[in-house]
Parts: C-alpha cells; structure tokens; sequence
C-alpha cells in the first residue's frame, strides 16, 4: 500500500498538458503500490479564475498567479512545469536551486543555452539528493517500452535504420488562429521542437543510439493566420515564426541511419506518431493511433510464415500492465502520464536520477538545434554538438 508520507505536488501551467499531468498524479498511488503518496497541493496560472476552473476540475488544493510561490514555499516537494517552453529555463532553475525536485514538460526549453543552464541546474542539485526529469511521455506507453527492451534483448538483432514521423493535421486550416505555438518567442520552434522532440527521442530510447549529425529542412507552410477575438470582421492576420514542418536525416553512432518527419499540416493525420527500427535479424513498428500494438517482424521464422506479427501489448508480463486491467483490456493517451509520475516518485523515494534526466533533455535539444542550423545552411550535414 502507498506510505502516508506524502510528496506534495505544486504544478506551473494548465491548458491540455495540466490536464494530462493532473490525471497522472490523481491517479497513480491509486494502482501503483508507491513509496510516497503525492499530494496535488497548489496549482499555479496567470489568470486567477480560470486557474480556480482548472483546479476545482481536476483537484488541485489551493491555487496561486505567481510561480515563485510554488519555489520558495516550504511545504511543496516537486514542482511540475507544464508551461510554453519560453518559462521553463527560470523557473525550473529557480525550483531546483531552492531544492524542489522538478518535472518539466518537453522539449525542456526553446534554446539549447537555456536548456544546458537547466541541465547544469540539475546536475548541482542531484549532489544535494534533488532529483530533475523531462516529461517524454511516449517512453512509458507499454508498447513503446516493451520495444526498448526488444531492441535491448537482441530480438531485431544489429539496428541498422530508424524512419520516424510525427504527423498532426490541426493547422490544415490557413485561417486557423494563431496561438503561443505559433511564435517564436514562446514556443521557440514549431513542428520542429512539439512534435520533432517526441521522436528524436523515442527513437533514441528505443534503439539505445544517439544521433550526431544531421541534414534538415524546415518550412512555414502559412505564413500569416489571423489574431484570435475578432468580431465577424475580417480578422487581423499576424506572421507564424516558426515552422509547419521540419523533415531531416540523421546519422546516429555505430553507422545506424534515421529518417525523420514531423508536420502539423499532415492532413488526414491526427496524432500519428510512428516508428519502425530496422535490424539484422527483425523489425518492429509502432503507431501512437494504435497504441496498444506493436508490430515485430522475425526473420527466422518459416518462409511460410514471414510477415509482421501484431502484438497486443495488453498482458501482465508487459511493461507497466499488471497494475491495471485484464488482458486485451486496452490502455489510452493518458496512462503514459500516470506511469510517469510513476516512476518519478520511485526515484525521488530511492535517491536515484529518474529518466529521462535533464542531460537527456538536453541532447535532445541540441539534435534539434542542429537540425535548425542545418536548415539555415541549406540541408548542410551538421554536427549535433
């Protein structure tokens, strides 16, 4: 059974991903046996009354506009930073220097500078027993880790390539309004970094490799999209500064080679993450639309029997199933979030560095700032540091 001892949960933001992260720690000392039993104690927004909303909706205890609140308070363990990217560098070096153990949402900030100040942060602060994770949610899908350990098991043998993509379609409409996601200045990139983070990553942890060089493109597809507010009238249209998509290749070390995709102007695609690993002896696919499978093809079986077989990764024996339900009873979106919040109090209760640290997050952000500054140099092979 969960202990008593509580961990007491302050997040920053709300929006989608706070509603994500709240389902994660309402709902994880409920099936999980863990060591500590966090506590959602304060939630924290810019505008005083939707942040009441949002905290009566998905439990939070108290509520508060300034962030710093969240840091210098004593009573709070962990701060959870589900904010646009522009916010996370200070306040997750604030949090960490005031020895709070930190969640911060990918990817980890809008600059590589910003993220290495945060993974120094981190680094100081795991010497005085604080602990810093990056929310790569997509790692804690049953699916996606039974994949890792596939991969890590030998099952597709020597990985020789990785094809990644990431397709949404909810900027199709050219007069879509615009939002944070669609300047620079808040979101530090487009297509690139919300949806490119997820599967440089997801390829990197499942296949163990990590790329170091790269060749990409990037491009803003709309250019202009209109204010948001407007009354009937013809709408004021303001620049998008960042990209619609981002299509790159990557080297990664022991001579594997990657392909990657990332758009928000697939049209027809609605949240299609997908990754096939190519090896000497198999392969495996996976599709975020279809998230309870996993695709493994074996080359030794039978020439009559060759093809993919499609797994249900619904069985106790798979990652994170056995706290939940019967076999073939499928998991959603929304479990990844709980699993993560998971394995983050485990770590915080053992004293270990949960994955994927904020080194990781770092790395992975600078494979997206090298996929930039290939862009810039016309598609230029480009070293990843």
């Amino acid at each position: 059974m969960t202990t008593e001892k509580p961990l007491r949960i302050a997040m920053v933001g709300h929006g989608c991903m706070g509603a994500a992260h709240s389902q994660g720690w309402r709902v994880a000392p409920r099936f999980f046996d863990l060591p500590l039993r966090p506590e959602m104690a304060l939630l924290v927004g810019r505008d005083a009354s939707r942040t009441e909303a949002s905290a009566q909706q998905w439990g939070w205890a108290e509520v508060s506009t300034d962030w710093r609140e969240a840091v210098t308070r004593e009573d709070i363990d962990v701060v959870d930073i589900v904010t646009p990217g522009a916010s996370h560098a200070e306040i997750a070096v604030a949090a960490l220097e005031a020895g709070k153990h930190v969640l911060c949402e990918k990817p980890l900030a809008n600059t590589v500078e910003e993220a290495r100040a945060m993974a120094d942060a981190a680094e100081r602060a795991a010497g005085r027993g604080v602990r810093a994770m990056t929310g790569f949610t997509y790692r804690r899908l049953p699916a996606t880790t039974h994949a890792r350990n596939l991969v890590a098991d030998g099952a597709i043998g020597t990985v020789r390539q990785v094809r990644a993509r990431y397709l949404q379609d909810w900027l199709v409409d050219a007069d879509a309004p615009m939002s944070w996601r669609l300047q620079q200045e808040h979101a530090g990139s487009g297509a690139l970094g919300d949806l490119g983070a997820h599967i440089v990553d997801l390829a990197q942890y499942v296949t163990g490799h990590h790329l170091t060089e790269v060749s990409g493109t990037l491009q803003t597809l709309v250019p202009t999209r209109p204010l948001p507010g407007n009354d009937g009238g013809a709408a004021e249209r303001a620049s998008v500064t960042v990209d619609d998509a981002a299509l790159f290749t990557g080297r990664f070390d022991d001579g594997v080679l990657g392909t990657f995709e990332a758009s928000r102007m697939a049209t027809g695609s609605k949240n299609a993450l997908q990754l096939e690993i190519s090896g000497s002896l198999g392969a495996l696919r996976f599709d975020l639309e279809n998230l309870n499978y996993l695709d493994f093809y074996d080359t030794a079986a039978a020439p009559d029997r060759q093809g993919f077989t499609r797994i249900m990764v619904t069985e106790p024996e798979h990652p994170y199933v056995s706290a939940w339900w019967p076999a073939g009873h499928s998991l959603g979106y929304e479990h990844g979030f709980v699993h993560q919040a998971k394995d983050l109090v485990e770590a915080i209760a053992a004293g270990t560095q949960p994955a994927p640290s904020f080194a990781d997050g770092l790395q992975v952000q600078e494979v997206l700032g090298a996929v930039s500054r290939s862009a810039d140099k016309a598609g230029s092979w480009t070293p990843v540091r």
